[in-house]
């Protein structure tokens, strides 16, 4: 089948064939730096592995957040770390809110965001069900 279109069809003017991408720089790949896999173990037994540079051993986190449970793990299977105290504990985006904000600061900006949709005719006046 012939086409009636050139081949030069979507490239960019200057290009010749055989010449390297534009986004590709003339100074290599770059030098991969040493890595090292640390583990890290929870109290509840999750194994968390990470991978860091090579540098001495006191350059290197002794705990990590366990990603699974949130708990403080140690580069020690045998003995976890310590756990933090209640006040430290991984707080969600709603526990932060809440830090910020009362029920009545919430109830203000719920209003506020339940009066703009209705503005848009996103929601109905009045919602059905409230009999």
């Amino acid at each position: 089948m012939v086409h009636g279109t050139p081949g030069y069809r979507g490239t960019r003017v200057g290009v010749a064939q055989g010449s390297t991408p534009r986004n590709q720089s003339d100074h290599g790949d770059g030098v991969q730096l040493p890595r090292i896999r640390v583990p890290y173990w929870c109290a509840k037994g999750h194994e968390t592995r990470l991978v860091f540079l090579k540098l001495p051993d006191d350059q290197i986190p002794m705990n990590w957040d366990c990603p699974k449970c949130g708990l403080p793990a140690s580069r020690d299977p045998g003995h976890p770390a310590a756990a933090r105290p209640e006040d430290e504990l991984f707080k969600s985006h709603l526990d932060y809110v809440k830090e910020r904000r009362s029920s009545q600061d919430a109830e203000v900006v719920l209003a506020g965001a339940l009066e703009r949709l209705r503005a848009r005719g996103v929601l109905p006046d009045e919602l059905l069900g409230d009999a």
